[in-house]
């Protein structure tokens, strides 16, 4: 069975990779740091991202946390997620366009941007297979308590889950936007720009297939 430790360090690599990916919004915070030429813009702009996004890991994570409470099903709900995280990797797979809707927030409404690009990217989703295993660690001392109070415990660990998450992807963001805006410059970015939109998708199926085989070993 995956080890809590082993879980909680995906939650953390989980978010680095969120992070270095330029789809979740770093380059965002380098342009509003050079468009209002002001370093006190770019941590500013990294905090609006980083709400966006852990409302979007929560808005994700909530629903589950519901769900696991159904202990008798617990098994099936840790499949069915792992199989939902696959399909959203092989339709980013087909469907490699940008969601039109991003193009649309305007600039300053950084928050907004940030929950609408890990909503359309499948970011919550990712998460979903590591936490309900986090919750599922340690069952067979929890059953016994109510429902209502089993519920609290995969609440709590939902917002933990997101928060850690999120800590982790705004330092990896955080520090390239630092690099490239004070030593490299936009120039280096636009030279150097790197798509990880298939290694995205990619890393949804086998997060999803890991979810799977977690469960039913774990069974």
């Amino acid at each position: 069975m995956t080890s809590v430790a082993a879980l909680w360090g995906a939650v953390i690599v989980s978010g680095l990779y969120h992070g270095i990916n330029p789809g979740m919004g770093w380059p965002l915070a380098v342009s509003a740091a050079l468009m209002e030429r002001r370093h006190k813009a770019m941590p500013k702009a990294l905090a609006m991202l980083a709400l966006g996004h852990f409302l979007a890991m929560i808005g994700i994570l909530l629903p589950f946390s519901m769900m696991i409470v159904l202990i008798q099903w617990e098994v099936e709900i840790r499949i069915g997620a792992g199989l939902l995280v696959i399909a959203m990797g092989f339709y980013l797979l087909i469907n490699r366009r940008h969601p039109k809707i991003l193009a649309r927030v305007h600039p300053a409404r950084l928050a907004l941007w940030s929950f609408l690009a890990a909503m359309a990217h499948g970011a919550g989703l990712m998460l979903v297979p590591i936490y309900l295993g986090i919750c599922a660690v340690g069952q067979e001392e929890t059953g016994h308590l109510a429902a209502q109070s089993l519920m609290g415990n995969n609440i709590m660990t939902a917002f933990a889950v997101a928060a850690v998450h999120t800590f982790s992807m705004t330092i990896a963001g955080g520090l390239i936007a630092v690099v490239i805006y004070f030593w490299l410059g936009l120039k280096f970015l636009s030279r150097t720009w790197f798509n990880l939109d298939v290694v995205w998708a990619l890393s949804l199926v086998l997060v999803g297939a890991f979810g799977i085989y977690a469960a039913i070993m774990g069974h």
